[in-house]
């Protein structure tokens, strides 16, 4: 028994030392630097490299890059430590870059590279332990490859916006011409020759070519971006070490937090005004179908074309890929055709462009704009049927007064005089037009009734969408803007009352029509929800009620 006792005592031993053996290996290896949230990193880079030779044998590496880095750092080293230069091709249209592989060029075979990972971490850990500073594994696979942990990714994309793109193109002017030294990034492949080469003036986004993942002689965008751009910085930092611009280092960051963490990038500089990028592209566009009957003088289509203001939309987004998510060529060139084409992966014309819950169309966009909280009090509740589409096409599809492309007229000369003949509508009926209170009392009980501003709340619409152009295209009545309360009523001065359609009691042979009092408040109360306005509060009744108390019985 005694015997017995003592395995017993001795296993318990164990257990607790084992415990605390993995604890410490796993809060070791997710311990965080300054400046960090609890539990939340941008600079997590799962090493899974070996799942391309098989199965894993052992869960994949969760490495905290920026952690090591900076231990670099204070070592005096760089990331020439872990990875190797490339060497210089000629054929390549720029200088070496580092490797991002670690301590190689190529993944050979499965033995070689696992033997690189697990002989180099584990000799820098020794050394560093060896010298009595705090170090990471050396001999226990389980504290590298864990099968939980207790921190997570906080990584955000970054986006090369309008803003970020200019920065960077004055960063690197050409000392001769007084340009950005464009063929920094932008190269094209030639297959002939197999070679990258610069194209001037067929610049594109990175996405164009490089893909999510590594195809052919491709490498995945996240890979080119990572070489690219960290290497970049990395050089500026190296040749204007010491030097500042108004307090910060001349170069974009190296660490992964510098791109991908939230904090950050809400502090990266913005250029408010800035300059249109220069690639030929037009002023003015005027889209439409190409279905022509046989003696290819007229179209064989009865919807009217749309002239499209292209410099101004340039300024509405940040940048050109939200619309152009393939390539820079015109949307009807080669992808969206009238029928549909195999490059477009068969999205017709009209659906690119009218496909609602796609951000990437016209109307999709469009929807996405008034989710702004001076748009989203009225449109939010406003039904997204058929009928409501359709009354609105002539605002894009505008009724040609004459002449056009088909008579001879440039298509872009033909776009730009309908677009000088489109009206941007900024105001509403006369203040004589619209009641200035309004006393809601159809359901006084306990309450007494609501004095409504209506005037007030009128102006206050309008004059908070004044300068949307966006809204002053698609408002195209005066009466527009009170479609947003008396919803199924023709656009009038004197629209009929709520009541008209909503009775007190509950229809039951409607049931999609609300009540009178759960219309009121689901207009009233979801407006000021979405619009971020404070009152009336979920539970502050008399914020708009008179209470005058229960009656006697």
């Amino acid at each position: 028994m005694k015997k017995r006792r003592s395995l017993i005592g001795l296993a318990g031993i164990l257990l607790t030392v084992t415990i605390v053996f993995i604890y410490t290996g796993r809060a070791h290896l997710a311990q965080e630097p300054s400046g960090y949230s609890k539990g939340k990193r941008a600079d997590i880079v799962t090493i899974d490299i070996m799942s391309k030779f098989g199965p894993l044998e052992r869960s994949e590496v969760m490495f905290l890059h920026d952690l090591h880095t900076e231990t670099l750092e204070k070592k005096k080293k760089d990331c020439t430590t872990c990875h190797l230069m490339e060497k210089e091709d000629p054929s390549l249209p720029r200088p070496a870059r580092l490797s991002l592989k670690f301590k190689r060029h190529k993944d050979l075979d499965k033995q070689e590279v696992m033997d690189i990972y697990h002989n180099e971490c584990m000799a820098c850990h020794k050394e560093m332990s060896d010298e009595g500073e705090k170090a990471g594994p050396i001999e226990a696979c389980g504290e590298c490859h864990l099968k939980e942990t207790n921190v997570s990714s906080s990584q955000q994309p970054i986006i090369l916006d309008k803003s970020l793109h200019f920065r960077h193109s004055e960063a690197n002017k050409d000392t001769e011409t007084g340009e950005g030294d464009c063929a920094l990034c932008h190269h094209e492949y030639n297959k002939s020759t197999k070679k990258l080469f610069y194209a001037k003036g067929k610049e594109g986004s990175c996405r164009y070519c490089h893909k999510m993942v590594t195809e052919e002689n491709r490498i995945s965008v996240r890979l080119a971006s990572h070489q690219a751009c960290v290497d970049c910085h990395r050089k500026k930092l190296d040749q204007n070490k010491g030097k500042t611009s108004g307090g910060e280092h001349v170069a974009g960051p190296v660490k992964c937090s510098g791109c991908h963490d939230l904090k950050n990038q809400q502090e990266i500089e913005r250029v408010k005004d800035v300059p249109r990028i220069k690639r030929n592209q037009p002023d003015i566009v005027l889209i439409q179908a190409n279905g022509r009957n046989p003696d290819k003088q007229k179209s064989t289509l009865k919807m009217n074309p749309v002239p499209f203001d292209h410099r101004a939309h340039e300024q509405y987004n940040d940048t050109c890929i939200e619309c152009h998510h393939e390539s820079l060529d015109s949307c009807t060139k080669t992808c969206h055709t009238q029928r549909g084409s195999r490059d477009g992966a068969d999205i017709q014309l009209e659906r690119a462009m009218h496909q609602i819950d796609a951000k990437i169309s016209c109307m999709g966009c469009h929807e996405t704009k008034q989710q702004d909280k001076n748009c989203a009090g009225c449109h939010t509740f406003m039904a997204k049927n058929r009928k409501h589409i359709e009354s609105t096409c002539l605002v894009c599809h505008m009724t040609p007064s004459g002449g056009g492309p088909e008579n001879g007229q440039k298509p872009e000369v033909f776009a730009g005089m309908l677009l000088q003949t489109r009206s941007v509508l900024k105001d509403t009926y006369s203040d004589e037009d619209i009641p200035e209170k309004i006393i809601i009392g159809e359901l006084m009980y306990q309450y007494g009734p609501v004095e409504f501003p209506h005037r007030k709340i009128v102006k206050t619409l309008v004059s908070n969408i004044v300068d949307n152009r966006l809204a002053g295209y698609f408002h195209a009545e005066k009466g527009t803007i009170c479609q947003a309360c008396h919803h199924n009523s023709p656009e009038t001065k004197k629209p009929p009352n709520c009541t008209s359609c909503h009775g007190r009691p509950f229809d039951e042979k409607n049931p999609l029509r609300p009540g009178l009092k759960a219309a009121y408040h689901q207009k009233c109360i979801g407006c000021h929800e979405e619009m971020n306005i404070e009152k009336p509060s979920p539970t502050g009744c008399a914020d708009c009620h008179k209470i005058v108390g229960l009656p006697q019985l």
